[in-house]
């Protein structure tokens, strides 16, 4: 697993735009589609709310990346 630190200016933001501004999907829909079908992991669980808000301290799995989220 490919660990990354994820820094973000304002807290919160909702989880596909993490996914889509980190260049782990083509676009928006795509994060969308995956979040929705439960490929996605937020604190060790499964997570299908596309605008789920992510909040400084949160851990998100997908594919082979654990991405750290961080307030700037």
């Amino acid at each position: 697993m490919e660990k990354r630190t994820v820094k973000i200016r304002t807290s919160p933001v909702e989880l596909y735009k993490i996914l889509k501004f980190e260049n782990l999907v083509a676009s928006g829909g795509e994060a969308k589609f995956l979040i929705a079908d439960g490929q996605v992991l937020v604190n060790g669980a499964i997570e299908t709310r596309k605008r789920k808000k992510i909040y400084s301290g949160d851990l998100i799995e997908f594919d082979v990346y654990l991405l750290d989220v961080v307030v700037e």
